[in-house]
């Protein structure tokens, strides 16, 4: 199986790109999941992902995610349209077949945030443009140390 994420990329990135495990650009989690194959993936998330193109959503408070709080994080707003991606992507995933590797935390339980990486984090109140979703491997080449975007959607 194949450990491949969407995310909305914060900060500028292009596709191919591989960044260690410990240093993702900032980003939204979309959907984490996996499949037996990633070809044919990103043709069949290009629809709901390009109607969420050029969207915008808002930066609220800090939460703290993870095993005791360990993670803070900024959460974003409740927003219609990434709520959408999502539950698309999650009917995708579904339908291939594949598995959601979080299923707590999806559809109704889905919580949109941007995990705070060393000293770059958004502010409260700071809108997010939708405008580079990617789909990324988590272990290209089988080593869980690296991440390479396969695809990426611009705006």
């Amino acid at each position: 199986m194949r450990n491949l994420i969407v995310v909305v990329f914060l900060e500028p990135v292009a596709e191919g790109i591989e960044f260690p495990r410990e240093n993702w650009p900032l980003h939204i989690t979309v959907v984490k999941f996996d499949v037996a194959s990633p070809d044919n993936v990103a043709g069949l998330m290009a629809e709901p992902v390009a109607a969420a193109l050029g969207g915008r959503v808002t930066v609220g408070g800090d939460a703290r995610f993870g095993r005791a709080g360990s993670i803070l994080v900024s959460l974003i707003d409740r927003n219609p349209q990434l709520q959408a991606l999502h539950n698309d992507l999650v009917r995708i995933v579904t339908e291939l077949p594949g598995r959601i590797s979080t299923p707590g935390y999806t559809l109704a339980g889905y919580r949109p945030h941007i995990s705070h990486h060393g000293g770059k984090r958004p502010r409260q109140g700071d809108v997010v443009a939708l405008d580079r979703i990617a789909l990324v491997d988590m272990a290209p080449g089988g080593t869980h140390a690296t991440r390479r975007i396969l695809h990426l959607w611009t705006a």
